[in-house]
């Protein structure tokens, strides 16, 4: 972390077919190498084939709605006090929220081997809109953790 100054926040740019920066932002978690194309192509056949299987409207509220069902509300945090150090159970920053939901589907969506990134991805994200699958069971974790901890809530910094 810098001691010199805080880092400032780039905007994130809306991407070009649906003008959403959240499946911008899922473009670019996605993206390997640099290579945004590929993952551009990745998302967008996730996102539609989701739409696809789900038969409802528009595949970014699909996607929206799959993102409140995986949002962490709380987490913990190493906190060191006297030589001890607590999991210490705090509420989750917004933009922090989106990226852990996008980072976890992502991961289980790569770690799904034997199956194309954009079927996986697409699966993954029927999963969370249906509240099933291991991103919401990761999330539920992280829920319980911070509830198990809640004692230690009085260390918050």
């Amino acid at each position: 972390m810098s001691r010199r100054r805080q880092a400032n926040k780039r905007p994130v740019l809306p991407d070009p077919r649906h003008g959403s920066t959240l499946i911008s932002s899922l473009i670019n978690m996605v993206m390997f190498s640099g290579k945004k194309s590929v993952a551009q192509r990745v998302v967008y056949t996730a996102i539609e084939k989701m739409a696809e299987k789900l038969e409802k409207g528009n595949p970014v509220d699909l996607v929206l709605g799959a993102l409140e069902n995986i949002r962490p509300k709380i987490e913990v945090k190493s906190r060191r006090v006297g030589g001890a150090t607590y999991q210490v159970p705090i509420e989750v920053a917004f933009e922090r929220q989106q990226s852990l939901a996008f980072r976890w589907v992502v991961n289980a969506a790569s770690g799904r081997k034997g199956t194309p990134m954009a079927e996986a991805l697409a699966n993954e994200l029927i999963d969370a809109y249906n509240n099933t699958g291991s991103v919401v069971k990761k999330r539920e974790e992280t829920h319980k953790m911070a509830q198990a901890n809640r004692a230690f809530a009085h260390l918050r910094w």
